[in-house]
């Protein structure tokens, strides 16, 4: 034959085959291996050719995806060679031929594309309800090109945090968020065609949260605090410091101090050491136990946040014999 036709769906995966022809020759054994090969064409690198041994067919096989929006239809030329030519028969070639293959590629409803592989959408953790954080957007990449509608995979927004309007893709948020239970959140909007719900599109959208200080800080632990009887005035019996849940972009900044109301006691001072840490330091020489046996140090601390917040930590200080 002079001239194959075939249709070939443009759902076709990768790498299977598009179709099967074959060249006429009346010799057998060695003498009737053909190879093929695609001399000319708009389909070069798009099909290629390679021969079955078992049959001697020429196999045309995809390399590449079809995509009928882009283009419906492939022309290639073929040509056909004996393999194995006996030199006492030279005389009587060419041992060539060439067909011609047309391939129409057929329209196959696909489901929507969005505009990007991923979205990356940033909004502060104190934003309220309603606030537009981003828009996504897709199409239907058939001819026909039927409106689209966003909804959000719920699998992937358990709890609600977020909305989608159905018609323009943009996203709101929908109720209070919180950066220190979770700093980003993963979502997946789904964009479905109008004429055929089943044909479905998924986006992924990253939401990151930007901190905002909402959080005093603490002492990270209870500390176990000794104060000796026979304590000399200046001597150290605690280093302190703070944990705060936000994360200022300049980094944390602690401020250490005594409460107002314990700033001129005569037992204890504190002394900022600027890095985040203190040390509490004795004020007098001697602590009786029978007298006093436990002290109850309370110690403002306050953060570098805009604004800035501030927490009383009590700090127990017990008097041992040592």
């Amino acid at each position: 034959r002079k001239v194959y036709q075939y249709n070939v769906p443009e759902s076709l995966p990768v790498a299977s085959t598009v179709a099967k022809i074959k060249a006429l020759d009346s010799d057998v054994g060695r003498n009737a291996e053909m190879e093929y090969r695609i001399v000319d064409g708009d389909g070069l690198g798009i099909i290629k050719i390679s021969t079955d041994q078992d049959t001697q067919e020429g196999v045309l096989t995809l390399q590449k995806e079809l995509d009928f929006e882009t283009r419906s239809g492939y022309s290639l030329k073929i040509e056909v060679t004996n393999r194995n030519i006996d030199p006492r028969f030279l005389s009587l070639g060419p041992y060539i031929d060439t067909t011609a293959v047309r391939l129409t590629v057929e329209d196959v409803d696909e489901p929507p594309v969005f505009s990007s592989p991923g979205y990356t959408m940033v909004v502060s953790e104190a934003a309220s309800a309603g606030t537009p954080i981003g828009t996504v957007s897709a199409h239907d990449p058939d001819t026909a090109n039927y409106p689209v509608r966003y909804s959000i995979d719920r699998n992937t927004d358990l709890e609600r945090y977020f909305n989608v309007d159905a018609m323009s893709g943009i996203i709101t948020i929908a109720k209070t968020l919180d950066r220190e239970t979770n700093a980003e959140h993963n979502i997946t909007v789904l964009a479905i065609e109008s004429q055929n719900p089943s044909q479905i599109g998924r986006g992924s959208v990253l939401v990151r949260l930007v901190d905002v200080n909402d959080n005093a800080p603490k002492f990270p632990m209870e500390y176990d605090t000794f104060v000796c009887e026979n304590a000399n005035p200046g001597d150290t019996i605690q280093r302190i410091s703070a944990v705060d849940r936000d994360e200022p972009p300049s980094g944390h900044r602690f401020h250490f101090s005594l409460a107002p109301g314990a700033a001129n006691n005569l037992n204890f001072t504190v002394q900022d050491n600027r890095d985040n840490t203190a040390l509490i330091l004795t004020r007098k020489a001697g602590f009786s136990r029978q007298e006093q046996p436990i002290y109850q140090l309370p110690i403002v601390i306050v953060d570098n946040g805009i604004p800035s917040l501030s927490s009383t930590n009590t700090l127990t200080v017990r008097v041992c014999g040592c």
